[in-house]
């Protein structure tokens, strides 16, 4: 991995939310723009996992990424993230094992517990319980990624000798990521090892960046070695500002309708992840960008040095924006921000 004190990075994310098209047409369009990523020079695409919900059009991380190592040589790949509680622990490390060999070795693990409870609910599972269920399924896959027998006892899940026929093509185990919302929740991740990827308000990113340093010096690591630290944001680029700002106008509303759905339904609020309804209150906030290639430039240059990121994380899909629009914006982007990632950059501390 590269260090915060290397060469920035770039990366994809997409919720894969109800768009234009049929689902096919969707899905296609998709791994065509996955494909754009893989020429363009872009680190990784991540995708989220969701269920229920026009948030997401392919709840099934695996299936979707084993037909995207198809169409790309060059691009990494991973769920960003998968939804521990969701799966069985045994099923998801097979599933792990065969799409990183399926990539050549080019797999990212995402792992969580799930932002909403309301998704969990509908697949049986307690809310409430999901801590727990994340923390031991973690230590499951662990084990069953980087040694032959799993033996396990715990509240949720219990093996006893069972065996394990494959291993991953990256070992010990392919990169770790983790959705990092409060700066306390970087301690874990510093210490393990784990990239992270933040969201949120600007000086909140900072204080996780921070603190992500600060338990990675103390725990006696070289700076120079330190896993990513990723921002993440919604990008509208366009030929002009204006431009831009109609697309995300016109879009966010059916983003934000597929976001919000199950929180309406249900009369609650994420605890974290809450966005405003117009697109110029996002822009304004910082949680999306937004103009000409001129602007889309600066303003990453700006804002990672300010959130002290070296991995910034482009949503270029989202709502009804067009296959053309995205490819358009992404290429835009491309242009004007990866070519940085060739030069130095200073460590921000």
């Amino acid at each position: 991995m590269t260090s915060a004190g290397g060469a920035m990075q770039f990366g994809v994310f997409d919720q894969n939310d109800r768009g234009p098209y049929p689902l096919g047409e969707q899905y296609e369009n998709r791994l065509k723009l996955i494909e754009f990523y893989d020429a363009a020079g872009f680190r990784t695409y991540h995708m989220s996992e969701h269920h229920s919900t026009p948030l997401n059009l392919t709840p099934s991380p695996s299936v979707f990424l084993a037909a995207a190592a198809q169409r790309t040589s060059r691009l990494r790949l991973g769920a960003l993230v998968y939804i521990l509680p969701a799966h069985h622990p045994l099923r998801l490390a097979e599933e792990i094992c065969m799409l990183d060999h399926l990539s050549n070795g080019r797999l990212e693990i995402g792992i969580g517990r799930g932002a909403s409870p309301h998704e969990i609910e509908y697949y049986g599972i307690d809310p409430d319980h999901a801590p727990e269920m994340y923390v031991e399924a973690y230590t499951i896959i662990m084990q069953a990624l980087t040694q032959r027998q799993v033996n396990f006892k715990g509240k949720h899940y219990n093996f006893e000798n069972v065996p394990i026929e494959m291993t991953p093509a990256q070992l010990p185990h392919p990169p770790l990521w983790y959705a990092v919302p409060v700066p306390e929740g970087a301690a874990w991740p510093a210490q393990n090892r784990i990239s992270i990827v933040c969201g949120g308000p600007l000086p909140r990113v900072r204080e996780i960046t921070d603190r992500y340093r600060a338990e990675w010096a103390a725990a006696g690591n070289s700076a120079d070695d330190i896993p990513l630290l990723g921002i993440n944001r919604f990008v509208i680029a366009a030929d002009t500002d204006r431009a831009a700002m109609e697309l995300g106008r016109r879009a966010w509303p059916v983003f934000y309708a597929s976001f919000m759905k199950l929180w309406i339904a249900h009369g609650t609020q994420p605890r974290y992840a809450r966005i405003p309804e117009d697109f110029d209150t996002m822009v304004r906030n910082g949680g999306a960008l937004a103009g000409s290639p001129g602007t889309i430039r600066d303003r990453v240059r700006a804002l990672t040095a300010e959130a002290g990121a070296s991995y910034f994380i482009s949503q270029f899909s989202f709502g009804d924006l067009s296959q053309q629009e995205v490819l358009h914006s992404a290429g835009i982007f491309a242009r004007e921000a990866l070519p940085a990632s060739r030069e130095h950059i200073a460590r921000v501390i």
